[in-house]
């Protein structure tokens, strides 16, 4: 709250001027009973009236400017929240995305901020008025009829036990509300981005049950809170009632024996019925509490999340003529287990690197250590002798043009997704990239050409398309280093050798990582790296590797059946 210091210091008077009205109105109304109405003074009964007209409108005033700061204040705190979680998930590595999973971040940034927001809105009204109008109602019943103030000092310490009990049976059930709502929004994101995959396996039935399963245990947790929640209130009622039945009864007996004038009476009910209300609004605020709690738990376990990828710039990027990335003994485990180990090789300005080998063998994690979406657990990677740790992470992502291994594209136009990768592209650089990546036709053909729009998800593109944007992207910004990772594998041989002709004049003066299942798409590469089980089996050229790395050999010729190597070959 502290950035918004004037509305909470306006919020604090307006809860005064609240106060003010809400228990100077039925002091005044005593007073006129009691000297006006039973002595029929009327210039006295005028003069009290117009006070407590005068009183109304500054309660009114009051009312209002509490609404909008309480309003304000708490849609700002939550949109601060939601920025400061956002920017800090953009800088998450993947070891923290796997770790808070992406549906609980999406809910993490959107229900939980808003519960808080709930929370901050009703604290606010009556965080500071609740305090204010209970004492002083006590206070003004107290002075009014010590003996009637007995009645209701003995029912609050059951308000209070039974707000105590509430608070702590609410707590492990809100947990499970927002776990339950978590494992609802990843089926939900699952089922309907895999919706073909369902379809196509006739599943709908198994993710109807887990969902339902889901939604179930998520409606039984939320029907357990707001049932606890919602009995309070007329239990409270109940207490307050009887209460007030005890107060009538005692009340008439002293009114009888004039031992209580009837405007006092009057003046103490109505001081009664705020101090009880402002007894409810404490409970309310408590009970709203251990929901706003968790939310706030999870929201810090976020915000307070230590990064493993550190950025400390120590040094600027200093190119040369001819660039050099060298791998040092490069290691990278996860969960305790190796994925890479012991790799060290050296690329250079104007070379062709390229990774095969067997599934799971790490050639998209080794792709993934340079544009540092992850960091190396052991060994260095070195970027004209400086280790890439030492450089401005974003400055070091300018150099990279990256294409990952699923092709993913922003819902927009061809434009918006070209420019992606340079937001001050012209028509002619856009068409340029497009050009490069083979993708021109396919564009020309739609009526909007660059401006036809991109659906979410791209559904209205095939994985070719997507892929070939995904490439224009990346060559759009004319990097020092290019990463395609598996980016080829959409493509028709056709399209695969035309592109890859197309790419080299454009990338002689870059560095260029190729991770690839196609020989023939790597045939022409200046070394190629084989990995196996995370370790480098042997480094070399084409023939190099069909001589002396049966691995590498076996891979090929499981191709050439595909007709892979005379693509390459003519390429």
């Amino acid at each position: 709250m502290k950035k918004y210091k004037l509305l909470v210091c306006i919020n604090i008077i307006s809860v005064f001027g609240f106060v003010l009205t809400e228990l100077g109105i039925p002091t005044i109304l005593a007073d006129m009973i009691d000297f006006g109405v039973s002595t029929g003074n009327k210039a006295y009964l005028y003069g009290e009236g117009l006070k407590m007209a005068g009183i109304s409108i500054l309660g009114v005033s009051g009312t209002i400017l509490l609404g909008y700061c309480c309003s304000k204040i708490s849609t700002s705190i939550t949109h601060d929240i939601r920025k400061d979680m956002y920017e800090k998930i953009q800088h998450f590595s993947h070891e923290e995305y796997n770790k808070f999973k992406i549906a609980s971040l999406i809910t993490r940034v959107n229900n939980d901020a808003f519960q808080i927001q709930l929370f901050v809105n009703v604290l606010l009204r009556t965080a500071l008025m609740t305090p204010v109008m209970l004492v002083t109602s006590l206070f003004l019943t107290y002075r009014s009829s010590v003996q009637l103030f007995s009645v209701i000092f003995a029912t609050i310490p059951l308000i209070i036990i039974g707000v105590i009990f509430v608070a702590k049976v609410t707590g492990p059930i809100s947990e499970r509300q927002q776990a339950g709502l978590d494992d609802m929004n990843r089926i939900s994101r699952e089922s309907l981005t895999g919706v073909r995959v369902v379809r196509a396996f006739n599943r709908q039935h198994t993710e109807q049950e887990k969902f339902l399963e889901t939604n179930e245990f998520f409606t039984k947790n939320s029907k357990s809170l707001f049932m606890i929640m919602q009995l309070t209130q007329p239990i409270f009622f109940l207490v307050m009632n009887i209460a007030v039945c005890r107060i009538f009864y005692f009340g008439a007996n002293l009114v009888s024996q004039n031992a209580l004038e009837v405007g006092r009476m009057v003046a103490f009910l109505d001081y009664l019925f705020h101090a009880m209300m402002s007894m409810m609004f404490f409970c309310t605020v408590f009970m709203m509490y251990p929901r706003a709690n968790v939310s706030a738990k999870r929201i810090n376990s976020v915000l307070n999340k230590e990064l493993s990828l550190i950025n400390d710039p120590k040094t600027e990027i200093v190119d040369k003529d001819t660039n050099t990335i060298s791998f040092n003994n490069i290691g990278y485990e996860k969960d305790g287990k190796k994925i890479l180990d012991g790799i060290s090789f050296e690329a250079k300005t104007g070379q062709t690197i390229a990774i095969v080998g067997s599934t799971g063998s790490g050639k998209s994690t080794l792709s993934k250590l340079i544009p540092r979406l992850f960091d190396c657990t052991s060994g260095e990677i070195m970027y004209n002798n400086t280790n890439i740790k030492d450089f401005d992470v974003e400055r070091w992502r300018e150099k990279i043009g990256f294409v990952a291994q699923k092709a993913f594209l922003f819902k927009g136009t061809i434009r918006s997704n070209v420019c992606f990768g340079k937001a001050d592209a012209t028509d002619d650089e856009i068409m340029e990239a497009l050009e490069l990546a083979q993708a021109t036709e396919f564009v020309a053909s739609k009526e909007d050409g660059i401006d036809s729009v991109i659906e979410e998800n791209a559904a209205n593109l095939s994985g070719g398309q997507k892929q070939r944007l995904s490439i224009a992207r990346a060559v759009i910004r004319k990097p020092d280093i290019y990463i395609f990772d598996d980016a080829f594998s959409a493509l028709d041989f056709k399209t695969d050798a035309a592109l890859r002709k197309a790419l080299k004049p454009v990338t002689k003066n870059s560095i260029m990582f190729i991770v690839a299942q196609r020989i023939s798409t790597i045939m022409d590469a200046d070394k190629i790296l084989v990995l196996n089980h995370g370790k480098l089996e042997a480094v070399g050229t084409h023939e190099d590797l069909m001589e002396n790395c049966p691995l590498y050999k076996n891979i090929a010729e499981s191709q050439i059946g595909e007709e892979a190597i005379d693509y390459g070959e003519e390429a």
